[in-house]
């Protein structure tokens, strides 16, 4: 659960490295910005923030920040109705982000993973994405990511996201935020 302060300045501090990337954050978008704590209560180690710029029933477009270190743990999209799942590419905008998918697993990984949680992250191959690079996700594929020491800013591209049916590893994860 996070305060409302905590939320305002995550969502300050998010519009601040969104600028440092070179993009522009209307007023409106800037209230919209979803603060992720993913019940865990523990913003800085395990969280995200996001700008949804669009999700309809073909299509949806975001930006995901994230601060130094800061981690978006392992998940998949899982297929719903119709849909094989969410398909995503995630393109560095700013930063360097280390994303983790099943296969190969790096022998020693770039990313720090949170050790209360170890036992929740088993993907392990390992794509390093600087400003510039991107890497897509296919459907149905375990994966997390983590900042780097700056932070990061990534672009998502995919068709449409139903975060609310995302399926996390670690069982004590709440994907909607619950605000104090």
């Amino acid at each position: 659960m996070l305060g409302i302060d905590k939320i305002e300045a995550a969502r300050k501090k998010t519009c601040e490295y969104l600028a440092v990337a070179g993009l522009a954050v209307t007023s409106e978008e800037m209230e919209n910005i979803e603060v992720a704590d993913f019940g865990l209560g523990e913003l800085e180690i395990t969280g995200l923030q996001l700008l949804v710029y669009i999700n309809t029933d073909r299509y949806s477009a975001k930006e995901l920040v994230l601060f130094p270190s800061q981690t978006c743990p392992e998940h998949l999209h899982p297929p719903i109705g119709t849909s094989p799942g969410k398909e995503e590419t995630f393109r560095c905008r700013w930063g360097e982000v280390y994303l983790y998918v099943e296969g190969e697993p790096v022998q020693h990984p770039k990313a720090a993973i949170p050790e209360k949680d170890r036992m929740y992250y088993t993907s392990m191959h390992e794509v390093i994405l600087k400003p510039g690079e991107q890497h897509t996700i296919a459907p149905g594929v375990s994966h997390w990511f983590q900042a780097g020491p700056e932070g990061a800013v990534v672009s998502e591209f995919a068709s449409t996201s139903y975060d609310e049916f995302d399926i996390f590893l670690n069982p004590n994860i709440v994907r909607k935020t619950e605000v104090a």
